[in-house]
């Protein structure tokens, strides 16, 4: 379920490292410095700055990709875009706290697939993310990687499966929470494969990766931007990315179409989008704005240290990304039971 690239792709090599703070904001000054000077929108618009608010707290990828995003509109239209962080319910607080705000192009909703394909697949929402969002842009996505304990033995996804039916019901994985990325994707893949894992949940993606290092758990289907920097530590193995095309940074493993699961796709993504309603022209110049982005070498290598595909989508594509996940996400929810009402 990588989102669809549109109209743009982009590619990238990935080093396979995690920015430290100084780097990333030394590729963001990269960034902002390769436009020249401002060019201000037309019709006035801004004219004083526009909020981006973000619905998970500072420090994860979601939050690094609304300041890039942010660094790089003000630097091209002239006015400040200042992040701000609502956390709380999976991400339905920031969403609603958009939505009560005015459609004029002055708050943008930094959305990612939890808020606006997989919540949907799951619970009962005061919004539709299709229908009450002006989508941008998708401007990066994050193919997750299927990952085991070297304790386990298993090199290969066809040994994991063939393992798991041996054994159902008795190998467990981690995840970030009931409900999470990689408790619905290893649900799914799990339904995909006719297999019985015990899932156990933890809260967050931190702690469900420390599991999994720790051997308190057998496999986690998580973020690149957590397994990279584990690599070379001899505790896991790598089995499987979720995405349409192998990751540079693994150029060795194989997708999980590629052995032996055709069509088999999980991944999360971050885009920009405005209220419903926010005028045409605005949400043009934002995509379009956002479009040069992924043509630039140092916006393209911040996203690629934190382990994400630059993707900078149009707003059709956009719409596209969000009408084709949301069924697969509720097959997803349905092989995990993980209703949230």
């Amino acid at each position: 379920m990588q989102a669809q690239r549109q109209d743009i792709r982009r590619t990238a090599g990935r080093t396979g490292r995690r920015p430290g703070i100084a780097t990333l904001a030394a590729l963001l000054g990269l960034a902002a410095g390769l436009a020249g000077g401002p060019a201000l929108a037309q019709g006035g618009w801004p004219d004083h700055p526009v909020r981006v608010i973000v619905p998970f707290a500072p420090g994860g990828v979601t939050d690094s990709i609304a300041r890039m995003s942010a660094e790089w509109l003000s630097a091209r239209l002239g006015q400040p875009f200042p992040v701000e962080n609502r956390s709380g319910a999976n991400g339905a607080i920031a969403a609603e706290a958009v939505l009560r705000s005015p459609a004029d192009g002055y708050t943008l909703f930094t959305a990612s697939a939890s808020q606006m394909v997989m919540l949907p697949a799951m619970a009962r929402l005061s919004f539709d993310p299709v229908a009450d969002f002006a989508p941008v842009s998708i401007v990066a996505s994050n193919p997750m990687v299927l990952a085991v304990s070297a304790s386990l033995g298993v090199r290969t996804l066809a040994e994991f499966v063939a393992l798991a039916r041996q054994r159902p019901g008795q190998i467990n994985y981690s995840t970030a929470g009931i409900g999470a990325s990689s408790h619905l994707a290893m649900g799914l893949f799990a339904e995909r494969a006719h297999i019985e894992l015990q899932s156990v949940p933890y809260r967050g993606g931190a702690p469900a990766m420390q599991a999994l290092l720790t051997g308190e758990v057998a496999a986690h289907f998580g973020n690149p931007s957590d397994i990279i920097p584990q690599l070379n530590g001899g505790r896991i193995r790598v089995l499987a990315v979720a995405g349409e095309s192998r990751l540079a940074a693994m150029p060795d493993v194989p997708t999980v179409a590629e052995s032996g699961y055709p069509g088999f796709q999980a991944g999360t993504w971050n885009g920009i989008a405005a209220p419903a309603g926010t005028p045409e022209p605005v949400v043009r110049r934002l995509a379009a704005i956002l479009g040069e982005a992924c043509d630039d070498a140092g916006f393209r290598t911040a996203l690629d240290r934190l382990g994400t595909t630059p993707v900078c989508s149009t707003p059709e594509g956009f719409r596209r990304t969000m009408q084709t996940e949301i069924p697969i996400w509720r097959e997803a929810v349905r092989a995990t039971g993980a209703r949230l009402d």
